[in-house]
């Protein structure tokens, strides 16, 4: 049995992860607004991964006979200074969530809860992944530069983004 304080990490992380689908949905939309749909829709796709991270974890309290509540989610910003603003928040944001995950797995850990710890492996190597995705593009931008051209080159790349959906999100439908 998870214990109650894990099991209350568990759930608040469920609403970190919603509230991330909700920033980067808002994200989407203010780059639309700005014409910019390559980004709109890279954060797009990054708001389906986030909502997916979400229901992993859902999914995981339900399996292992744990209890799901839902807390409020705060509404997300909806303007932003520049693109950089938005690129640089984006980075912020998941150095956030980071914290969140490895105090998961150090609580898990202190408490022997060793299912846990394991099952948050995968949202570890995940947080490598989301913050070298944020820091690539933080660097692109900035080697870029504000040049027009640039800016349309980048938002033709990350409009080739696509949506996977994640192989353990498959394996733990409830």
């Amino acid at each position: 049995m998870m214990k109650e304080n894990v099991e209350l990490l568990l759930n608040q992380q469920v609403t970190h992860e919603l509230y991330s689908a909700q920033l980067y949905l808002s994200m989407s939309a203010w780059f639309s607004a700005k014409g910019l749909s390559g980004f709109a829709k890279w954060y797009y796709v990054q708001s389906y991964e986030e909502n997916a991270h979400a229901m992993i974890i859902y999914n995981y309290i339900l399996k292992t006979n744990g209890r799901v509540v839902l807390e409020p989610i705060k509404a997300p910003p909806h303007e932003w200074d520049s693109v950089l603003d938005v690129l640089t928040e984006t980075l912020k944001h998941e150095e956030f969530v980071t914290s969140k995950i490895y105090n998961i797995v150090d609580v898990a850990r202190q408490e022997k809860d060793f299912k846990v710890d394991q099952f948050f492996q995968w949202f570890v190597n995940e947080q490598v992944e989301e913050e070298d995705n944020a820091n690539k593009n933080i660097g692109k931008y900035e080697s870029m530069g504000m040049d027009g051209k640039a800016l349309y080159l980048m938002d033709q790349e990350l409009g080739t983004r696509v949506y996977v959906a994640p192989a353990l999100l498959t394996t733990m439908e409830a």
